[in-house]
């Protein structure tokens, strides 16, 4: 077992889940958010979304964090009878739950699938959308509520020849590092900690907080590929991908002791 600490890196809310699971496998796992999630300026947009969900066969959600900010503008009196939740993994199919969306209307890949994201979603939804099937994406967005993240499902959709259309849930910022984080990212840059990331942005977004750092001493454990891709341009030295569930994660990071 390794005796290094793992870094977690979600959203603050989601890492507190992570570090807590990973202290339960026995791991010494401390949260060190690189996303900043906040509520959009002007939810005026998510309202209306809610008014106009009839018009919507489907909806798809990139995270549970979307599901959580849509469904706290939900309107008393709108039904969610008759429409499809697409989830890309389990903790958005859990937030979906908890929302009230009954299981039989959530389409999402399998617990045991290998991978999490839109490709695989989209196996298992993509003869729900033919012409004029109207899907709405439920994302996040930058610091003036663009619309960020890729447009992979969204490009899928449209060749399907479906309307699909986008409202901003919430915002995702790049967080402002105080002394301790900082010190604790030293100690990742340098080995003496290993990272654990489950997006591209906050690799990104650690980059631009720690200017100029070499990342070649670093270690990571990364939740799809494409995530090691860009930790791999960063200069990662040693990493490790594999599907962010826990016996994996747990299986990965001991594989870097």
């Amino acid at each position: 077992m390794t005796t290094r600490p793992v870094i977690v890196t979600r959203p603050a809310r989601e890492a507190a889940h992570w570090v807590a699971d990973l202290r339960a496998a026995g791991l010494d796992a401390v949260a060190l958010p690189l996303i900043a999630i906040e509520p959009v300026a002007d939810a005026a947009a998510l309202r209306n979304a809610w008014l106009q969900l009839a018009d919507h066969a489907a909806l798809m959600f990139v995270s549970a964090t979307a599901v959580e900010h849509f469904f706290a503008h939900k309107d008393a009196g709108v039904s969610l009878a008759g429409r499809r939740f697409w989830a890309t993994g389990p903790g958005t199919t859990r937030a979906l739950l908890r929302a009230g969306v009954p299981p039989a209307s959530i389409d999402a890949p399998p617990p045991e699938a290998t991978r999490f994201d839109s490709e695989a979603l989209w196996e298992r939804v993509q003869t729900q959308v033919s012409a004029g099937v109207r899907v709405l994406i439920v994302r996040g967005g930058d610091e003036n509520a663009n619309p960020t993240g890729r447009d992979w499902l969204a490009n899928e959709i449209d060749a399907a020849g479906g309307l699909r259309s986008t409202v901003v849930a919430y915002r995702r910022l790049a967080p402002s590092l105080d002394v301790v984080q900082r010190q604790l990212a030293i100690d990742g840059a340098e080995g003496r900690a290993i990272w654990l990331f489950s997006s591209s942005e906050a690799i990104g977004n650690l980059q631009r907080a720690m200017p100029g750092t070499d990342w070649h001493a670093a270690s990571a454990v990364v939740t799809h590929a494409r995530i090691g891709e860009a930790a791999q341009a960063a200069g990662f030295g040693a990493l490790r991908v594999c599907t962010p569930l826990q016996d994996a994660l747990v299986a990965s990071i001991e594989s870097l002791a």
